[in-house]
């Protein structure tokens, strides 16, 4: 209006319908719901399903990775594989006996005890009484007879010494992987049932794939500490954190952060449900116990590790994408609103019309929109039975 050769009111007008058209920030307001929906759509054709956007930004800055073992690195179905009874108990009569008190149990390895008592057409009494103790085992009486069955925490809790043969036999198979179990009647260290649950077909390449990217992963587990190792040995896991008690794997996570920086959770069951609240982004295997499932930041639908590798890759394909985003809605904001004000038309240049600004405006939110959608390629295929599993659990 000052500057325009008179008369200046009609190209004043004009510029300034044209900025305001321009300065609209529409590119802006898109650029990271556009991204976040696609991502999340995208993730979740994958089995991955992230509660909000603060998870999928989570992710992407996370060091450590630490895993929970049973039924997520494992298959969470262990199976008995071997009983050695002390000198004057009988194979049967043990697994017969430890078999009855864990039928009151929910642990995964009480399972593999009872099913193998089930394979073997034995007997299970009803124990008279029962108490379990979280993370170190359960006792009660049955068919009369005192019994007891944990780790070897648990017999030094109850003042029960160990077996030497017994104690010896359970470090051989601990270090093969195995996970011992003690059984302790009328006071006496009585026999190990060994029980061993067989590693995810795909947690050895997703823990690989994951310190490619140059992440920390852990593994976190109440097994004792030669247990673990040899299961991490298999997997290539560099750190563990063993012998943990439910309540540990909080201070697990809090010391991975204090030494690494922010940590990602994985776990399933009803003990995990803490340490995915106090991780920095928790997720929780799909197939997993429902407490564990509430607490999480992300599910994985399949249970499959291949999806926390998908959920990683799509976290920072996602952030990425924003950044791209916001960089193109600025810089075409910058770029043109001083065009729009005519600046050039003093030295020559032209004057931008509000019919190319709303143009301009237009093609800048498309771009932003295309950009987004780049986003529905990204991991590759849909997970297969990712939407069967989908449906079951909206149902």
């Amino acid at each position: 209006l000052l500057l325009a050769p008179a008369p200046s009111l009609g190209p004043a007008l004009v510029n300034a319908v044209a900025v305001l058209i321009i300065a609209c920030p529409c590119a802006m307001g898109l650029a990271t719901p556009t991204a976040i929906m696609v991502g999340t759509g995208r993730a979740a054709a994958r089995g991955v399903l992230f509660r909000d956007g603060a998870a999928l930004q989570g992710l992407r800055d996370v060091r450590v990775v630490a895993l929970d073992k049973t039924g997520t690195l494992t298959e969470g179905r262990p199976r008995l594989t071997e009983i050695v009874p002390a000198a004057g108990i009988a194979e049967a009569e043990a697994l017969a006996l430890a078999a009855a008190l864990e039928t009151r149990s929910e642990h995964p390895l009480a399972g593999a005890v009872v099913a193998a008592a089930r394979d073997r057409g034995l007997a299970m009494p009803e124990p008279d009484r029962f108490e379990a103790v979280a993370g170190f085992g359960i006792s009660g009486r049955v068919a009369g007879r005192a019994v007891a069955v944990g780790a070897p925490r648990y017999l030094e809790r109850l003042g029960v010494a160990l077996n030497p043969d017994l104690a010896a036999r359970a470090e051989t198979l601990a270090s093969q992987g195995r996970s011992p179990v003690h059984l302790v009647l009328d006071g006496r260290h009585a026999a190990i049932l060994a029980v061993a649950d067989p590693v995810k077909a795909g947690a050895r390449a997703a823990v690989a794939a994951l310190k490619a990217r140059g992440l920390v992963v852990a593994m976190v587990t109440g097994d004792d500490p030669v247990t673990a190792a040899g299961v991490a040995r298999s997997l290539g896991i560099d750190a563990v954190a063993a012998g943990v008690l439910p309540g540990g794997k909080v201070e697990a996570v809090q010391r991975f952060r204090a030494e690494h920086g922010p940590v990602a959770f994985v776990g399933d069951g009803i003990n995990d449900a803490p340490a995915l609240a106090e991780a920095d982004v928790g997720l929780a295997i799909g197939t997993g116990t429902d407490i564990a499932v509430e607490s999480a930041d992300v599910v994985l639908m399949s249970g499959d590790l291949e999806a926390l590798v998908e959920a990683l890759a799509l976290s920072r394909a996602v952030m990425a994408n924003i950044r791209q985003n916001l960089f193109w809605a600025f810089a075409y904001n910058a770029a043109l609103i001083p065009v729009a004000a005519g600046v050039l038309v003093p030295f020559g240049g032209p004057a931008l019309s509000p019919i190319l600004a709303a143009g301009a405006m237009a093609f800048s939110s498309v771009f932003v929109l295309g950009n987004a959608l780049r986003l529905r390629r990204a991991g590759g295929r849909p997970a297969a039975g990712a939407a069967p599993a989908l449906n079951a659990r909206a149902a």
